[in-house]
């Protein structure tokens, strides 16, 4: 009886695991320069494809009502906060990454494609944004807040 007890409680806190090893959630985005907290994003699923949007700024000389003035997409002059920064990323085979999507650096108006893998037991989420292959870019390590 207490073995089949153990087993059923090891099994719910590695599910539960196994749901936080995942992208969707809320994160605090970290600027990979600076170190300073820059905004608040909300990654959602639909159909097995990921998308992410910005709740909140958080940088101190952030202004609420910025707009992406630098973007070339269907995001030129639309507000930062609300705005879809992830679009596209679909988990890669059965490694704890996701991919094929992209990413947009809305300081800087460009889009990258974009690789996401969860660490330390999904509390965090490294962000790596490339041109070409993941090898020329650069990652930033994002903080789960729900």
């Amino acid at each position: 009886m207490k073995t089949v007890l153990a087993a059923a409680a090891l099994s719910l806190f590695a599910s539960a695991a196994l749901a936080q090893a995942t992208p969707v959630g809320v994160w605090k985005t970290i600027d990979d320069k600076t170190k300073a907290e820059r905004a608040q994003i909300r990654i959602t699923e639909s159909n097995g494809v990921l998308s992410g949007r910005i709740e909140k700024l958080l940088a101190p000389d952030a202004k609420p009502d910025a707009v992406c003035d630098k973007c070339s997409d269907d995001r030129k002059d639309k507000p930062i906060v609300g705005m879809e920064i992830l679009r596209g990323v679909r988990k890669a085979g059965s490694d704890n990454l996701w991919d094929s999507g992209t990413i947009l650096d809305a300081a800087e108006g460009k889009v990258y494609k974009v690789r996401l893998s969860p660490a330390d037991g999904g509390k965090k989420l490294e962000v790596r944004g490339y041109v070409g292959m993941p090898m020329l870019g650069r990652t930033q390590t994002w903080i789960r807040i729900e």
